[in-house]
Formats: C-alpha cells, structure tokens, sequence
C-alpha cells in the first residue's frame, strides 16, 4: 500500500467527499457532444469535445480544468471535471515549490546565484534527474541551477535542494499568503525536506494564470520560470509530443507521475507570445500503472490532445495579457 492510497486521496471512491465536490465534467455552451463542436464550434466547445475523447479512450480517473481565454481576456472554461477535488499533485507541484523559492528571491531574501552544497547524502538515488548520475559529490551548483533542473528534468534532488532554502513550513505559508491553501508540500520529520503533497486542478490552474498574469511574481521570475517550463528539453512525452520544435515553445508544461497517476499541467502561448489556453489535467486509475513511459494511456491521451489545443486556439490572441514571446532555440554543434 503506497501513501496515495492510505490517504485516499485521487481516487474514484473518494473523488465526491474528499476535501472537494466530485462531478461530471462540463464544458462551454454547444460543446456536449455535437459534430459542430467536434469541427467548427467555439475554441471552448473544441477542446471540450477533444478532451471528451481522449479520456473516454484511455479511462481511469480524471480531474481537470481547461479554460481558454475570452475576448477581453477573461478565461471561459471549456473542462471542469472535479475540478476542487484535492489530489496529490506530485511533480506538477514542483511549480508551486519554484513559486516559493522565486517568492524569496523577489523579496531579496535569498538569489540565483548563490550556491548550494549537493552532498552525497542529500542526493535520491535512481528516479529522475540529473544529480543523481553525478557520482562525484559533494558538488556546489547554484540556485538557479537547482531551479532549473527541478522544472526541466524533473530532477528528485532538485527538491531537497529547494528544502534548504525554503523549508516546508515557510513554502505551504507562501503558497497559502498567495491564495492556493491546497496546494501545499506535505512536511516530513526532517524540516527541510517534504513529499510534493498536493493541489486541485483549479487551484494549478489559478496558479498559472496568476504567472502568466504577472501577479504571481516579480517580471524578472516570471520570465525566469516560463522559459524553464518552455525550454526545448521541459516535459515532451505528453501534451508537446506530436509538436514541431517551434510549437513546442509555444508551450508552458510541467507534468508528473507517481504510483497509477499521471498528471500535466501548463499554458499553451498563441504565436505572439499571448497566453491563451491553460490546461490542468490530473489522472490515475488508467491501465498499466508500471509503465512510466510516452505509452500508458493517460500520457498518450494527452499526446492527442496537444495538437488538437492548439488548433483549437489558432487564431486566437489575449490582449490584456503580458506578451511572452518564446527564447529562439538555437542547437549547437559544440566548439
């Protein structure tokens, strides 16, 4: 028995009384089930129909909120399917952790550049990342590498590096002073170090429309985290899969796994640089639960569901919004 499932948390059986309202899903205005909203119906109604697809072929469980943003920039939700029921978050909630690490840095409290010890005792072993392959330590990198390989590779370490600097107590006050009182790391004995804990998938989504908003954090972070969660090597198996490279830098995504769930959250930018399509999407329960590659269903639902968002918003602009144009990829040969 793994801790998901001794907390309860995330499955059919709790989804209506824990902590949130369970539910169908909804969808915008014309979008149940017709061919128009399949074909030609509102952006709202088209991810709607295409989300409708996806998850009836790969099953399971899902908790999602997907919205996309409106003439005047508010944003009109075309999923909501449990959308307050608290689940754990896993790696999706290494944003919320940057968020707070980036908080402090905001306030001067802490700076990129300073430097972290990576000891051999501090190091998860196997798992994901980069820190762990190292086998030379004790190492010293710096924040903002921590940071940076907390959101790309995903990186295990990268979360108790984060621990030193902002410990879990401090991370659930920032977290919950920014108005996401369930999203929260879970602390353990160690001050310093916590599991990732958890989130609703209305809570993720508010949190990255506050970051795409420029109300979350300072410009300088702001800019610092999307390029991260925009970066050439941030999560391809999923939403970004079947994407040509400038597609996928158009493309804001951090995904996580644990156990049989399989979650992805991000922000889908049009080509201008506006934001204009937020997608949280929370899974568990599908088939094969040992596979944590680009085939377990949920993954391969959301490799669908990529291009289909993006042709679902084509056309479409946020004024009101901050532009954020993508950082040009640029491959090198060495030298």
């Amino acid at each position: 028995m793994n801790r998901r499932t001794a907390l309860g948390i995330g499955t059919a059986a709790t989804a209506g009384t824990v902590l949130g309202l369970a539910g169908p899903a909804t969808a915008a205005p014309g979008a149940a089930g017709t061919d128009e909203a399949g074909g030609g119906g509102s952006p709202a109604g088209r991810v709607a129909w295409a989300y409708q697809g996806a998850k009836a072929r790969a099953g399971g469980n899902w908790y999602a909120q997907v919205s996309v943003a409106g003439p005047d920039g508010t944003p009109q939700i075309a999923v909501q399917e449990n959308a307050e029921t608290v689940v754990e978050a896993y790696s999706v909630n290494k944003i919320a952790v940057a968020t707070a690490v980036l908080d402090k840095v905001d306030r001067g409290l802490l700076t990129l550049d300073q430097r972290v010890e990576v000891t051999a005792a501090i190091v998860v072993p196997g798992g994901d990342g980069i820190f762990s392959l190292d086998n030379a330590y004790p190492s010293s990198v710096t924040l903002g590498h921590v940071l940076a390989a907390l959101l790309t590779v995903s990186d295990d370490t990268a979360v108790r590096l984060c621990g030193l600097v902002a410990p879990a107590a401090e991370i659930n006050q920032i977290l919950v002073g920014k108005g996401f009182p369930n999203t929260q790391v879970e602390p353990v004995a160690n001050p310093n170090r916590f599991f990732l804990g958890t989130s609703t998938a209305r809570e993720t989504h508010d949190l990255l429309q506050a970051l795409v908003g420029g109300t979350l954090l300072s410009p300088a972070s702001t800019t610092f985290l999307l390029n991260l969660l925009r970066s050439p090597i941030a999560f391809n198996d999923g939403i970004r899969r079947t994407m040509s490279s400038d597609e996928r830098a158009r493309v804001a995504t951090k995904a996580g796994w644990f156990a049989n769930a399989r979650h992805e959250a991000g922000v889908i930018f049009s080509p201008a640089g506006a934001p204009v399509l937020t997608y949280v999407l929370f899974a568990d329960g599908q088939a094969d639960p040992d596979n944590f590659g680009a085939t377990h269903p949920a993954v391969q639902a959301r490799a669908v569901l990529g291009p289909k968002f993006l042709a679902a918003v084509d056309g479409l602009n946020n004024p009101h919004a901050p532009s954020r144009r993508a950082r040009r990829y640029q491959p090198s040969n060495g030298g």
